[in-house]
C-alpha cells in the first residue's frame, strides 16, 4: 500500500531539483525552445524561473511533463558502434 508513488518520477522531487536537472540536461537555450516562456529565453536564472513557475500552473505543468519525459525515456546510444547489445544475426568480424 505504501508504493502508491513508486512509479511517479516527480515524487519527492522539488521544483528546483527538476529545473536544475532539466538545465543540466538541456541547457537554457534548448529548454527555452522546448518550453516557450520568457524566463527561459530572456536573461534566464534559476531564481526568476522558480518564482514564475510557482505562480503559473500551466508553465509548471509543462516543466513537470518535460522532466517526466526526460526521466522515463531511455537514453539512446550515440552511435551503432557504442551499442553493445548482442546481435542475433551479426556478421562475424
Amino acid at each position: 500500500m505504501g508504493n502508491t508513488q513508486a512509479n511517479n518520477p516527480t515524487h519527492g522531487v522539488t521544483l528546483e531539483q527538476m529545473l536544475t536537472e532539466l538545465l543540466a540536461h538541456y541547457g537554457w537555450e534548448e529548454l527555452g525552445r522546448r518550453i516557450a516562456i520568457r524566463c527561459f529565453n530572456s536573461e534566464p536564472s534559476i531564481k526568476s524561473s522558480l518564482v514564475f513557475l510557482r505562480r503559473t500552473p500551466w508553465a509548471r505543468q509543462q516543466v513537470e511533463t518535460l522532466f517526466i519525459t526526460m526521466k522515463t525515456r531511455p537514453s539512446k546510444a550515440t552511435t551503432v558502434a557504442d551499442d553493445r547489445r548482442p546481435r542475433l544475426f551479426s556478421k562475424p568480424g
